[in-house]
């Protein structure tokens, strides 16, 4: 049965949270839990669900405990939803929303930011100054070069935005025109993978695909670490196939001290932070609180995540 369709004016909410509660937030007589021991414990009599730690397999963990009757809606505090989404949730009745909106502007900035610092070469500014070493060098025009961005949603039209500001050409390539990747890669300056994680985009970005990345080329990942087979790029990085990557996200976070990524010269590494910017908890806790007054008021919600796809059709709402 449709959320829109009953009216549900005070509803049972569990929130899953790590270090930060939600703060601003109307929820009655919420249960606040934070690990999968507790959530079960809590989730019997939930109806909704707000995932505000969205980095936990938690969910996962405890939904044998889940009454299914009575869990009608689970929110998350993400734009992705790869980490909820498990057999078990897909099918059932529950309807899961995401947080898309809140990371499309501070996702593309930092794109932005990357692909200027990248052409600029500030690494090696930055390095010299530590040295006081005083070395004149050319670095790179922006405007005219090409950005092939692998993601058709809104954040992906943000970064597309934000690039064609500063003059460089864009082809953004959205789930449909997947098959047309392989043949843009020859002439693209950047590949920026912003595509959300699923069965369709895990290992993408392997040892063919690079192969077809001429050797200027330089790799941006602010989707996640799975789209990428790590030990085909690491490869091709230490062979001088590719200029250099910009990586924000990774198989395994934190990324191990072990990991190669750490130590290559033509590597940014930054820990999954390309959407948090000041102020960004208060914009999600906003989300859901108007989501929440549309449920209370049995009003449609927006942000419907279509989990065969693992992301929000346009249009998003029910």
């Amino acid at each position: 049965m449709p959320v829109s369709a009953v009216q549900r004016h005070d509803p049972q909410i569990t929130v899953l949270y790590r270090d930060h509660r939600p703060e601003g937030l109307d929820l009655g007589d919420a249960r606040f839990v934070d690990s999968p021991q507790t959530l079960a414990a809590a989730l019997p009599g939930t109806e909704v669900l707000l995932v505000w730690d969205f980095l936990s397999d938690a969910v996962r963990d405890a939904w044998p405990h889940a009454d299914t009757s009575a869990l009608r809606w689970v929110h998350t505090a993400s734009a992705g939803v790869d980490r909820l989404i498990f057999p078990g949730l897909v099918e059932s009745a529950v309807v899961v929303t995401n947080s898309r909106g809140v990371f499309d502007g501070p996702i593309a900035e930092y794109v932005l930011g990357l692909v200027i610092a990248q052409a600029k070469d500030f690494a090696t500014t930055l390095a010299l100054q530590a040295r006081r070493e005083w070395r004149h060098r050319e670095t790179e025009r922006l405007a005219g070069r090409r950005a092939v961005v692998v993601g058709g949603g809104p954040i992906g039209a943000a970064i597309a935005g934000h690039l064609r500001a500063i003059g460089l050409r864009v082809d953004v390539v959205g789930r449909r025109e997947f098959p047309d990747l392989p043949g843009l890669l020859p002439d693209a300056d950047w590949l920026i993978l912003a595509v959300p994680l699923t069965d369709a985009t895990r290992g993408m970005l392997d040892a063919r695909l690079l192969a077809r990345l001429p050797a200027r080329a330089r790799v941006i990942n602010v989707g996640r670490g799975a789209l990428v087979v790590e030990e085909d790029l690491v490869a091709a990085l230490r062979e001088g196939r590719i200029a250099g990557a910009a990586l924000d996200v990774f198989t395994t976070e934190p990324l191990p001290q072990s990991s190669p990524f750490w130590e290559l010269p033509n590597v940014i590494v930054s820990p999954h932070m390309s959407g948090d910017v000041a102020g960004w908890r208060a914009e999600l806790a906003q989300l859901f609180a108007a989501n929440l007054e549309r449920y209370r008021r049995g009003e449609p919600l927006v942000n419907i995540v279509d989990m065969h796809l693992g992301y929000v059709r346009s249009g998003g709402n029910r």
